[in-house]
């Protein structure tokens, strides 16, 4: 299983992984460079231009260098095999070496993360996670560090969203339409808001620019910063003070809307059934202002205690009490303990004396969006005693919420609520039990399972990439105004409701996504999932639409003079014969005057699609099915809101197999003005291949030729040369299949008017059977759905997002079983899911750092 070599003998002692090292730089690091990397990295012509001749202890100067060091010896790049021998042990004692010695130095700059970061998760050794450990290597039972984690701003923005706006409950016979419990999606403009009251709005003054203006809504508050891969890591975010203030500003506005509803924003008046009766009011240019809106008279908000106690008069401890729960509960999932029951009371009646009650109770009420656990969900485990290895299961509240986390972003349904309170929250078999009923029930809704394949296959982040109009009208695509993010806002919709089906149907989930003929698609996607014709077939395509066109204009030419002939006659007859059935002759004429009518604007539409701009350079694809729905966003901006309705459609056979073949993920995948093969390769390369891929130097202008008249395998030439190639061949081979589609997801032939090269190559995958050359992007796919290696790197991936950290070597227990779980159950994603929450990697915790030897490294 290993490539790294024989044990020394002077390594011959047991080692624990991540277990502190007493040693100094000269006896051990020193020697280390001295046995395995001055030969190659000296004085005299360094590879790489780097010399570690006089590189000595780390320090604040030398980090860099050093953190550089530890990506290559982690990636077993350096020193390389054939270079000299080195044992496993040797290789993880100076990995470890390094990482302590950069966490010690760096502590007070900033601190040393590379080691925690997801998108270096791939660097610890695939094989010595999934297969027989060197009998020198000693693990201890696992455990994730005690640790607070910060809400993402789609679950915080739930949270918010649950207090003002009533969901729809799940409905079998729809089962993709929007639902309580399900993630508030962005709007069709890529935005993530809160809107108050849409579900009342009945009429708006101006078009759709003006609608979106005058609407109530707050954006996201929370920050994030996800580019690609996984995001939610406990130690990425906190609070800031900005963030604060906004919380409380958005908290006055919720209690209020939670009081009085659209009162709280529009005039009464406003609020009607009849918005006829008020015409008189809204006179004059309301377009973009609050007054353009007319809201109807029925309450759909959800009506709590705080409605309760805003609505009657004076003040009682056990109306604020009530509201005070209600609330607790409602932000941070947990019912308060009697201590923080008061606490709140305290401050609510003080304000109320204070400032009145009305404004009393909103700014005493808004201090508990400002509660630790309304931010962040501890993991704490103040309370238990620590196992022989220092571990603490988590139980009651924070067991709950860490499993109902796992899967929801609401607060936890009744049977989880009351397990909890009866006890019965505190052991492997209740996890197991709770996780399982969650799981199976479709009425349920479990967004975060949603989200890590988001975050696995990063196929939502198409509309957010800029695009040269001129690029990218050359595509085949609409590329007027605003057309194609709103394309690409509704292909993620319907790669997230692809994704669903494959999970209902639960069988070699990751097998199937990556190879399935199916697509979720709206009319637009005919053109996306289409072919780019050459310039030959576009101009046959052109002229033959004009011959037939030409025919069409004729004949409906034909018919109007026709129809306008027999119109002339028969008012020439009625003219002559006055005294005939006058009624009779009547109908006749108007059945005769609606034919000239009706033909007149045959013609016209016609002429009308002449005049437009007809999209010839595109074969679009037939895509045709049942119909189902894609979950969308509320009404945002009137007539521009996405709409729900979808088919489910098979792709064009050849040229598509699975969402990596989706225009949502090719364009995710790509730039501004043409595609990334490097960005798609590194995404092969460490989602599928479980490959790293150290930072790129300081030193390296990573920027490509411009060149318009060269392809990009031609303009990628520059990546081949020998500093860059160490790197770029493990990405590149892997990235350029995927030029059978142009940067707008369209299939092609051509590029450039040239025969379009999709040759590729999976290189050193660590599976030989995986290696060797492709034709194209399919036929890579095809090879890489039926690899055992995939499916232990999307466990990896897997363990990462639902235990928010980093596998360590005493995690592989864990990914061995998790993926022993995933296999027998014939590739159920249900099935992986309950293992890695039943883990122990999941249920315990270790207090402190020193010592969390699956933590620190």
């Amino acid at each position: 299983m290993f490539s790294l070599g024989m044990m020394s003998s002077a390594d011959a002692e047991t080692y624990t992984p991540g277990q502190p090292l007493e040693k100094d730089y000269e006896s051990f690091a020193g020697a280390f460079l001295a046995d395995h990397c001055i030969d190659c990295h000296g004085e005299t012509a360094p590879e790489g231009g780097l010399s570690l001749q006089d590189l000595g202890p780390v320090d604040e100067i030398n980090a860099g260098t050093w953190r550089s060091v530890w990506a290559q010896v982690s990636l077993q790049e350096m020193p390389p095999p054939d270079a000299s021998e080195l044992g496993v042990v040797d290789r993880l004692q100076f990995s470890d070496w390094i990482v302590d010695e950069l966490s010690r130095v760096m502590r007070d700059k900033g601190g040393f993360h590379d080691h925690r970061d997801p998108n270096k998760g791939n660097f610890i050794d695939h094989d010595l996670l999934f297969g027989a450990l060197p009998e020198e290597i000693r693990l201890v039972p696992t455990s994730s560090p005690a640790r607070i984690w910060r809400v993402t701003p789609q679950e915080h923005i739930t949270r918010l969203n649950e207090l003002i706006n009533t969901e729809p409950e799940y409905d079998p016979e729809k089962p993709g339409l929007r639902t309580h419990g399900d993630v508030v999606p962005t709007n069709h403009g890529g935005e993530l808001k809160l809107y108050f009251g849409v579900d009342r709005i009945i009429k708006w003054q101006g078009g759709t620019v003006a609608y979106a203006t005058s609407v109530k809504s707050v954006p996201a508050i929370l920050s994030s910063a996800r580019k690609h891969g996984l995001e939610n890591y406990p130690d990425f975010y906190t609070v800031n003070s900005a963030e604060a203030t906004q919380i409380l500003d958005v908290a006055d506005d919720i209690i209020r809307y939670m009081a009085e509803g659209p009162l709280s924003i529009a005039q009464p008046y406003q609020i009607t059934d009849d918005p006829a009766s008020i015409a008189d009011k809204m006179v004059g240019d309301l377009r973009g202002l609050p007054t353009s809106l007319v809201y109807s008279t029925k309450v759909v908000r959800p009506l709590t205690p705080v409605y309760d106690l805003m609505k009657e008069d004076g003040v009682t401890d056990q109306r604020v009490r009530g509201a005070v729960e209600f609330l607790f509960e409602a932000l941070t999932y947990r019912p308060p303990t009697d201590r923080e029951s008061n606490q709140y009371l305290q401050i609510v009646n003080e304000s109320i004396q204070k400032l009145g009650k009305e404004d009393g109770a909103v700014l005493g009420l808004s201090s508990i969006f400002l509660d630790r656990d309304a931010l962040f969900r501890p993991e704490l485990v103040e309370y238990g005693s620590p196992d022989p290895h220092g571990r603490v299961m988590l139980q009651d509240w924070e067991l709950g919420l860490a499993v109902n986390h796992a899967l929801r972003y609401i607060r936890p349904d009744d049977e989880l609520r009351t397990a909890v309170l009866a006890g019965r929250m505190r052991t492997r078999d209740d996890v197991r039990r709770e996780v399982q009923r969650m799981l199976a029930d479709d009425s349920i809704r479990k967004p975060r399972i949603l989200q890590f394949f988001r975050d696995y296959f990063d196929y939502d982040l198409g509309g957010y990439i800029c695009k040269d109009n001129k690029a990218l009208a050359e595509t085949g695509v609409n590329a007027r105004g605003v057309s194609h993010y709103r394309a690409m806002f509704d292909a993620t919709a319907s790669t997230d409701r692809l994704v669903e089906l494959i999970l209902h149907e639960d069988k070699d989930v990751l097998k199937q996504l990556l190879t399935t003929d199916k697509v979720v698609a709206t009319k637009t996607d005919e053109v996306y999932f289409g072919r780019k014709r050459t310039p030959e077939e576009t101009a046959a395509a052109a002229a033959e639409a004009k011959r037939a066109a030409a025919e069409e204009t004729k004949e409906a030419s034909a018919a109007l003079k026709s129809a306008k002939k027999e119109l002339a006659a028969f008012e020439q007859s009625m003219k002559a014969n006055p005294d005939e059935d006058t009624a009779k002759k009547q109908r006749e004429l108007t059945a005769k005057e609606r034919a000239v009518s009706a033909a007149e604007k045959k013609l016209a539409a016609i002429n009308k699609r002449r005049r437009d701009t007809e999209n010839h350079s595109v074969d679009q694809a037939d895509l045709s099915g049942p119909n189902l729905f894609a979950r969308v966003s509320r009404r945002s901006f009137g007539n521009g809101s996405m709409k729900p309705e979808r088919v489910l459609a098979t792709a064009p056979e050849g040229q598509r197999l699975g969402i990596l073949t989706h225009p949502s993920w090719l364009v995710s995948h790509s730039d501004a003005m043409d595609n990334h093969a490097i960005l798609r390769g590194r995404w092969v390369r460490e989602r599928l291949l479980g490959g790293g891929i150290p930072d790129v130097p300081i030193t390296v202008d990573a920027m490509l030729p411009d060149e318009p008249h060269s392809t990009l395998r031609e303009r990628m030439r520059v990546t081949r040369e020998t500093y860059c190639w160490t790197c770029h061949e493990k990405m590149d081979p892997l990235g350029l299949p995927f030029e059978m589609y142009n940067h707008a997801g369209l299939y092609r032939t051509l590029e450039l008017d040239k025969p379009v090269d999709t040759t590729g190559e999976i290189i050193d995958s660590g599976d030989p059977e995986l290696d060797g050359e492709v034709a194209d992007a399919i036929e890579m796919i095809q090879k890489l759905a039926e690899s055992e290696r995939a499916e232990q790197v999307f466990v990896r991936h897997a363990f990462r997002f639902w235990m928010g950290r980093n596998e360590t070597l005493h995690d592989a227990p864990v990914l061995q079983d998790a993926h022993r779980a995933y296999k027998e159950s014939g590739g159920s994603m249900n099935a992986l899911i309950t293992s890695l929450l039943t883990s122990d990697a999941f249920l315990y915790r270790t207090r402190t750092e020193p010592g969390m030897l699956a933590e620190s490294k």
